[in-house]
């Protein structure tokens, strides 16, 4: 018998990742509610959004579930409060290495689980933002604030390049 792969079906999954009740470390998630307010009917419908929070493993259906992930998530860079940074692919298990938050040991394993049953992404994007203050508290300080519109401006246009991409195969 000849066993024949099944085509994955075109999935495009957002993730905001963090703890609002860490300031800025929510970041993530901050971006997301921003993205939902900017997003385009089409990118609400062909993409999920998913408050990740500080969810871990339970985020692994998700993953499993792409064939597109954008994660959206403090990231702690050595840079200026507010500043943007991005990873692609390979480069996303780099940055995980080194750890903002609980969370993140989390979502680590998260893509580590992925891999190992095959279940990874074709793409993957990670937009960070630099975070001023992870303290106990909440809301966002005064940079990442500014930060989190234009963290949601660059989500959409990443979306809308898969979505060019996936209509164009």
């Amino acid at each position: 018998m000849i066993k024949t792969e099944v085509p994955r079906r075109k999935k495009i999954m957002v993730l905001g990742l963090g703890n609002i009740l860490n300031h800025d470390e929510g970041a993530g998630v901050y971006a997301l509610k921003e993205l939902e307010k900017i997003a385009p009917e089409e990118i609400r419908a062909r993409a999920e959004l998913v408050d990740g929070g500080v969810l871990g493993m339970d985020l692994l259906p998700y993953v499993e579930g792409a064939s597109h992930l954008l994660i959206l998530d403090a990231v702690d860079s050595g840079m200026e409060p507010g500043d943007i940074i991005e990873y692609e692919n390979d480069e996303i298990e780099l940055f995980y290495h080194g750890r903002l938050s609980w969370h993140q040991l989390g979502f680590q394993e998260v893509l580590a689980v992925a891999k190992i049953r095959e279940k990874f992404p074709e793409e993957i994007h990670l937009i960070g933002l630099q975070p001023k203050d992870i303290s106990t508290g909440l809301g966002l300080s005064v940079e990442v604030e500014k930060a989190v519109r234009e963290m949601a401006r660059r989500a959409l246009e990443i979306l809308t390049g898969w979505l060019e991409e996936i209509r164009e195969r």
